[in-house]
């Protein structure tokens, strides 16, 4: 059998140094050209200059050569992991993996580099093959937590091959790569940034800038022709997601492209790699089930991932006086008071309550806010105060046909008796309608007549 690569050099040193020690032993070098030739001390020289008077050959070859490390992995273990990598683990990375197994209710500790190689060692190889990164210049972080916060939503089967395309709309903050806030969506809507933005300011607080590619939620399209209100007043209407960051004083930040915003793209990464194999171990298939599990994956990813930031101290800014993340992040529309004190909204209308002298509000121009929980909220005088349904029109309110609608309550049966109608003692019974008899000159033809 060939023996390898590592054996050949061993033994050509041994005979290296078995040379040199001939040539010290009959005096041709001395012992400070010896250890120059070895790479060695004058003690060591010494040292193997005994061994081999003592030993020959034998003495110049490590004392551990052939012996089983007292550290090996035990085959048991190592069989384990290889079986529990191509099952149950299928698809994690080394790092995740190493961790997975930690995470374990019956706990297997192994270090990444053993890992790595004991399933080189039996043949699976990482799934993720890491490629040289290519040369670019990097944008520096920004200095201080909440200056700048990329947005994006990333489009994938998160719940396996089998299932349908889920979108993960989410924002890491640029200086510390924190996940500030995320949520699945069926699509990427305004409503999923919405969504992200509000966790977002209820955890740290509101960015300085948002920092997102140049989606149709955050602008109108530009190469349309501008309509005659923005010719008027000089500026291009607004988006939803683009009026609230303008109230919220957001600033926003286009990117020109997706290299441009390389962190979240990275971040889409690590979930697609990570997230989706956990989502298969805890057996979730559904948005509603996912967003629920999303907030302890997140907590564990920002421990693991995080960074300080070069400027300890944070940039997030309190709400502003008056304003709320569940009046800002909404949706807004204007509506016109109609006359009866009511707007439409939908196949409904909404009640108006009346102005404090009590005069009616017909007429007037508000903004409705439909808010994420579903409530509809109007801003009239003061502060915004939720709408309830008007009540029905007075066309439903008239009075219906008893014909039609049927006595009210069981009926009789078949053969009770009819009860007499209530009235005075004395009144005899009422007799009925008058018929006319059949010779009755009504009943007779004129002929007849």
């Amino acid at each position: 059998m060939e023996r390898p690569k590592a054996w050949i050099d061993r033994e050509a040193r041994i005979r290296q140094r078995e040379e040199v020690l001939r040539h010290l032993r009959d005096g041709t070098i001395d012992l400070g050209q010896a250890a120059t030739i070895l790479s060695l001390s004058s003690r060591q020289v010494r040292r193997l200059l005994a061994r081999w008077l003592g030993l020959g050959a034998d003495g110049l070859v490590h004392g551990n050569r052939g012996r089983e490390p007292v550290n090996r992995t035990d085959a048991t273990l190592r069989g384990r992991v290889v079986e529990l990598a191509t099952t149950e683990y299928q698809g994690a990375n080394r790092a995740h993996l190493a961790e997975l197994l930690e995470g374990r209710r019956v706990p297997i500790v192994i270090t990444q580099r053993t890992l790595r190689r004991v399933l080189d060692a039996a043949g699976h190889p990482s799934p993720r093959a890491h490629r040289a990164p290519a040369h670019r210049s990097r944008r520096e972080r920004a200095p201080r937590a909440g200056q700048l916060l990329q947005v994006d939503g990333s489009r994938h089967r998160w719940f396996g091959p089998e299932h349908p395309f889920a979108t993960l709309v989410g924002g890491i903050d640029d200086a510390t790569s924190r996940v500030t806030g995320a949520t699945f969506r069926a699509e990427e809507d305004g409503a999923g940034y919405f969504i992200a933005l509000t966790q977002t300011s209820a955890g740290s607080g509101l960015p300085w800038t948002l920092y997102s590619d140049r989606h149709g939620i955050f602008q109108r399209d530009q190469r349309r022709a501008p309509t005659l209100t923005e010719q008027l007043t000089g500026m291009r209407s607004l988006t939803q997601v683009g009026r609230a960051l303008e109230v919220a004083g957001i600033g926003w930040l286009p990117a020109s492209s997706p290299q441009a915003k390389g962190r979240v793209e990275r971040l889409w990464g690590t979930l697609q790699d990570r997230l989706v194999l956990e989502l298969r171990l805890e057996t979730i298939t559904t948005i509603a089930d996912a967003n629920a599990f999303l907030p302890g994956h997140l907590a564990r990813h920002n421990a693991a991932f995080g960074v300080p930031a070069a400027d300890p101290v944070p940039a997030w800014r309190p709400w502003p006086e008056g304003l709320t993340a569940e009046a800002v992040f909404a949706f807004w529309y204007r509506r016109t008071v109609a006359r009866d004190g009511t707007l439409s909204w939908g196949s409904e209308s909404l009640a108006v309550p009346r102005r404090a002298d009590g005069r009616t509000r017909a007429g007037q121009e508000v903004i409705l806010a439909e808010r994420l929980d579903g409530s509809v909220w109007a801003q009239l005088d003061g502060p915004s105060e939720p709408l309830s349904p008007a009540p029905p029109s007075a066309a439903t309110l008239r009075a219906r046909s008893v014909r039609r609608a049927g006595p009210i309550g069981p009926r009789p049966p078949s053969d009770a008796v009819p009860e007499a109608p209530p009235g005075r003692p004395d009144e005899p019974a009422s007799p009925g309608p008058w018929r006319p008899a059949a010779d009755h000159p009504w009943r007779r033809s004129p002929r007849r007549r």
